[in-house]
């Protein structure tokens, strides 16, 4: 059990690997795209999570590939498949325990699959609820942590950041946040950077 001594004005989490765990939608939709395009799966998936659909397809396109059209046919097909997602242990109960203007959700999908997999799991919808769609570079870019502090009128360094991926650890660490690294879904990234634990059940913190 980690329990952090600081309190803080509001929460951020991450979606995909941190407040529930969709890897086995990732591998079947990204291998398949992989394996149809040429491109080496396990390389692929080494760095897709965490990231904009937009950003992993520009690194692996070939030179006539339409990387707007080829990332909208695989958010569209991971939107249409729910099977395998599960919710990370208590991100339910911490979530119903927050007040709806200290927590937000920043992710690196799309608005309508982000809420297809929060609906499919029972998790809430935040007030606050940065997609890819609401930033112009994803992370481990800041922007998203840092247009959820604004919109949530509080103070970066005041905030909590949950994330389980190095691109998003790297954000929040870039915004100014303290940041706990999940790893329920992704045991084997390395988080020396930030504490880590297993799922929510194992840490406590207060808000202010």
């Amino acid at each position: 059990m980690v329990h952090l001594d600081r309190t803080y004005s509001a929460v951020l989490f991450d979606m995909d690997g941190t407040l529930l765990d969709s890897s086995a939608v990732v591998e079947r939709v990204m291998t398949d795209w992989a394996v149809q395009n040429g491109v080496d799966p396990k390389a692929l998936l080494a760095v897709c999570q965490g990231r904009r659909t937009i950003d992993t397809i520009r690194d692996f396109a070939t030179a006539d590939m339409d990387c707007e059209a080829e990332a909208a046919r695989l958010e569209a097909a991971e939107v249409s498949d729910v099977r395998g997602i599960i919710a990370v242990p208590g991100a339910a109960n911490l979530l119903d325990r927050l007040p709806p203007d200290r927590w937000a959700i920043v992710t690196s999908a799309g608005r309508d699959l982000a809420t297809r997999r929060l609906t499919a799991v029972g998790l809430p919808i935040p007030e606050v609820f940065v997609t890819a769609e609401d930033i112009q570079q994803g992370k481990p870019d800041p922007s998203g942590y840092l247009l959820a502090v604004e919109r949530l009128n509080v103070r970066a360094e005041a905030c909590l950041v949950f994330e389980d991926a190095p691109a998003g650890i790297e954000a929040g660490l870039r915004a100014g946040c303290d940041v706990i690294a999940i790893d329920f879904a992704r045991p084997e990234v390395a988080a020396h950077v930030c504490p880590r634990v297993s799922d929510f059940r194992e840490i406590t913190f207060n808000l202010s």
